[in-house]
């Protein structure tokens, strides 16, 4: 949580968004494959796809699915190609980020 704190920081400097959702997805219903802890911290600008959670979770139905059932990527390529930047831009964008990044707590 410190560290999802420290990069939303950064966002807001870096990135001047219109807002930041914060969310972490545990099990299948979810669209989680594999157990993990993982912590998105995602920048809305005007436009965004995001909504209240990842794009996926708008296709389940009802609840959720049935465990084993995988992601279905039918619109994963042109969402890709909507959002694809140049690898300097990558390089930009981050250490924009990094510049950023309030000290840490010791």
């Amino acid at each position: 949580m410190v560290a999802a704190k420290r990069v939303a920081a950064a966002f807001v400097l870096a990135c001047r968004p219109l807002g930041i959702p914060t969310l972490q997805n545990n099990g299948v219903f979810t669209g989680q494959e594999t157990p993990h802890f993982h912590f998105h911290v995602v920048p809305r600008q005007s436009g965004s796809e995001w909504g209240v959670g990842p794009p996926q979770l708008a296709r389940f139905e009802g609840a959720g699915r049935k465990r084993g059932t995988s992601n279905d990527p039918g619109g994963d390529a042109q969402r890709r190609e909507r959002v694809h930047v140049s690898a300097g831009q990558l390089v930009e964008t981050v250490a924009r980020i990094r510049a950023n990044l309030p000290a840490a707590a010791a």
